[in-house]
């Protein structure tokens, strides 16, 4: 069955809202209860060119040759905040659920190292 990508706000509205975060400023929470492994949506924006505010960068590409690609945030995903034990993590630039989230629960991905 193919997932209808969820790239634009007005899509990503079906499953997210930004609200007050405890971690930081605002953050981005499940509007209805989201299972594990569940396709949340695309983070979009235009390429990077260096890193700052609500960049994401993801390598294509084998081990080898792996390139950084970086995308400004331009929809809801630019709200993500870091917690090392996250609900979430992306496959390239698709967030999935990585366990069940609740409904009016922060969706958080690991920023990785440094943070």
């Amino acid at each position: 069955m193919k997932v209808r990508r969820r790239e634009h706000d007005h899509e990503l509205n079906e499953l997210v809202a930004v609200g007050e975060s405890a971690i930081h400023g605002r953050g981005l929470f499940a509007t209805r209860r989201i299972a594990r492994d569940e396709y949340i949506g695309t983070f979009c924006g235009p390429p990077a060119k260096r890193d700052g505010m609500h960049v994401l960068w993801v390598y294509e590409g084998d081990d080898e040759d792996a390139m950084a690609v970086g995308r400004i945030g331009r929809n809801l995903l630019r709200f993500l905040n870091h917690d090392a034990r996250c609900n979430a993590v992306f496959d390239g630039f698709d967030l999935y659920a990585v366990r069940a989230i609740r409904s009016g629960e922060e969706i958080t991905i690991d920023y990785g190292t440094g943070w």
